[in-house]
This record gives structure tokens, sequence and C-alpha cells, in this order.
């Protein structure tokens, strides 16, 4: 049964019970500071998964020659960017602890700058993480378990305010993928109680500003 920890937008004040714990792995929904994740995943020694939140830098290096810098003799050898240790599954899918996880960071668009999106973006990027996910399955029959998003489906734990809006796409995914958790940040308890929601077998988990799941292999 592996175990999940699962961290997003809120310093994280739980390392000590969580060590106690023995989380499997790592997930972050986003909007946690580098280098808070790269302390976590020293402390607990498991593998992290992440996607990056509205609030995190771009993933997506500028071209070097836009730059103006000189062109690296060996890309393999440049850390990739996000935090050390770390694996970005934003858009993507991997297997870790017995665990087949898809991520999709990022927020509705309400301002400049990175990770934002509009609904029929998100719509396009969701098309192109399940064909991602079908040619996974049909070499080997496995289904996502968990996929982990910045934000909630849309009428899902989202809220009211525009830059706090889910995404309608992620009904159409959780139908498709059937995962067992669906995991997000992005929208702040504040102290207030967020229950999990359920859509037919997935359960939905706003995991601010931490929690811990054993989830079935």
């Amino acid at each position: 049964m592996p175990r999940i920890l699962a961290v997003a937008d809120e310093p994280f004040p739980g390392l000590p019970d969580v060590l106690d714990a023995r989380p499997d792995v790592i997930v972050s929904c986003g909007d946690i500071p580098w280098d808070d994740l790269e302390h976590i995943v020293d402390a607990v020694n498991a593998p992290l998964l992440f996607v990056p939140g509205n609030h995190d830098p771009a993933l997506t290096p500028a071209p070097r020659a836009l730059l103006g810098l000189p062109t690296i003799a060996n890309p393999d050898l440049v850390d990739p960017p996000g935090p050390r240790g770390g694996s970005n599954v934003d858009g993507r899918v991997d297997d870790v602890a017995g665990l087949r996880i898809a991520g999709l960071g990022g927020s509705i668009r309400y301002r400049p700058g990175p990770n934002q999106y509009t609904q029929t973006e998100m719509r396009r990027r969701v098309r192109r993480l399940r064909r991602r996910v079908a040619w996974k399955t049909r070499r080997d029959g496995r289904r996502v378990d968990v996929v982990i998003a910045h934000s909630p489906p849309q009428g899902l734990g989202d809220e009211d305010d525009g830059p706090h809006e889910g995404f309608d796409a992620f009904h159409e995914l959780i139908a498709r993928l059937q995962p067992k958790l669906f995991l997000h940040g992005h929208i702040h308890p504040y102290g207030i109680v967020r229950p999990d929601r359920r859509v037919n077998g997935t359960r939905i988990v706003n995991v601010v500003p931490y929690k811990v799941i054993d989830l079935d292999a």
C-alpha cells in the first residue's frame, strides 16, 4: 500500500509527523518554493513528482541563443528547471512507488505570467495528456492511479472568484482516466475544513497545506 505525502501552496508545517509516517512518494501540487521541496525530499528520502502552480516560475527555459548565451555542449549535464531531485509531471505521466501518476499544473488565466491557461487551452492540454496515457496503457495495460493538478475541477472545490475558478476539462479527464485519486491545491482552506469530493470511483482531495494518503497500488 503506497503512502503519498501531498503538499501545496502553504509553508509545510508537518515534517516530524511525516517522518514517522514514512511516505513512499512526495507529490507537490504547486506553489511551494523549490528550496522547501528540496528540504522535504532530503528529510523524507522519497521521490518527488511535482506540477507548477500559478505563482511558480516558468519551467520551460528560454532558448539560450535568443538570450545571447553560448550553446551547451552537453545538455544532459544541465539540471532541468525545478526542485533538485524532483520530476516534473506537468502534462506527463510517470511510474513511481508502484503507482502511475499523471499531472497537469497551472491555474485559470487571470493576469500576465506563466502557468496560467484559459479553459480552451486546458482542454487542449487534457487531450494531449490523455494521448500520452493511452500510449503507456497500450504498452502494459496499466491505468493511471493518481492525477496531480494545481487547480481543482470546475464546481468541485473551486471558488466563485475568477482567479480560483477550476477547469471544466478536468471532468473529462476524470471520466476517461478514472483515477483513484485526483489531488489539487490552489484553494486555501484558511482553517476551514475542505471535504473530499467523489466522482464515481475517484476521490478528489484538496491537499493544502499537506495530506498523507494511503492508496492501494
